[in-house]
């Protein structure tokens, strides 16, 4: 299977495990991914995460986060930025999500960010996913 887009691959498959409610879900590693679980760690949307390698690629081991009723502290991932259609916001431009209830991912040219911190840096770059 050829993967065009790992990180929306990635988000759909922390998505799924998310609504059948198990406690773990393996992604494939890569750099861009790690950057992103390390701001959803921060932002507490899941409990934690592990590298795991193996002969190939390597796996990052993801430890969803539930509340104690059960319900998920990740409500939704949805991509904003794909391989045929980039989006790209200045630094007065970048956008809130849910009224500051949620969080934006933005690549910039100081690493990954989430859009509170690229707004106090007054930085711009490429919206990658919404997260709430």
């Amino acid at each position: 299977m050829s993967i065009s887009d790992s990180i929306a691959d990635a988000l759909t498959m922390l998505r799924n495990a998310n609504s059948t409610k198990k406690e773990r879900v393996d992604i494939p590693k890569s750099k861009v991914l790690l950057e992103i679980l390390k701001i959803l760690k921060r932002e507490n949307f899941i409990g934690n995460y592990k590298p795991i390698e193996d002969k190939k690629q390597g796996v990052l081991r993801v430890y969803l986060k539930h509340g104690k009723s059960g319900k998920p502290a990740l409500i939704s991932l949805k991509r904003i930025s794909k391989p045929g259609l980039r989006v790209y916001v200045k630094k007065g431009d970048i956008p809130t999500v849910l009224g500051g209830l949620g969080i934006a991912i933005l690549s910039t040219p100081r690493g990954m960010l989430t859009d509170r911190e690229a707004r106090d840096l007054k930085v711009g770059g490429e919206v990658l996913c919404y997260v709430w």
